[in-house]
């Protein structure tokens, strides 16, 4: 069975790069990355409902997984918007397409953002969880630039199990996040 980069390296390298750093007395207190949540709000989905499905067909193959719309909890009649209506999509990714994904990310999807410097190192939560802003996602090599009908970003959530977002910042650079450094 095919194991991926990421995960393979998680289990024999950073788990003990960690142990080393923060002495925890076992392997299972390590961090790890629970998943992944990939997702877009499609404001204008209000006037346009096929801008939902491009959106969920773009994160589709984004991830290589099935995306779903998301629909509104409430009404909200500034933006002509009724409970149950689609706004956005998402897809959870979990186990060996988190981590096929994640290299893809760090590896050939980052390094395309134009004049990228380094992800901001202030989207932790407070406990343990970082979500990150893609501006565009013409990064991803899965989108084809004649099918695009707008340039869309999306939303990153990385959930890890760390307590704190020390700990979180460790494990996310050890895969390979490219932090901005403090200057």
């Amino acid at each position: 069975m095919n194991v991926p980069r990421l995960q393979k390296e998680y289990k024999e390298r950073i788990t003990k790069a960690l142990l080393e750093e923060y002495g925890y007395k076992s392997i299972m207190q390590v961090p790890k990355l629970k998943k992944i949540v990939v997702s877009r709000g499609v404001g204008a989905a209000v006037t346009d409902k096929k801008l939902i499905d491009y959106a969920v067909e773009e994160l589709t193959n984004i991830t290589g997984q099935k995306a779903i719309s998301t629909i509104s909890k409430k009404d909200v009649a500034a933006f002509k918007l009724r409970k149950g209506m689609p706004i956005g999509a998402k897809v959870t990714l979990r186990n060996d397409k988190m981590y096929e994904f994640l290299d893809r990310l760090i590896t050939v999807a980052l390094p395309r953002v134009r004049d990228f410097q380094g992800i901001k190192p202030e989207g932790f939560d407070g406990r343990g969880n970082y979500n990150l802003g893609v501006t565009e996602q013409i990064i991803f090599p899965e989108i084809d630039f004649d099918k695009i009908n707008k340039i869309n970003g999306m939303d990153i959530t990385f959930v890890t199990s760390a307590q704190t977002d020390k700990e979180a910042k460790s494990l996310l650079t050890e895969f390979g996040l490219p932090f901005k450094k403090k200057k």
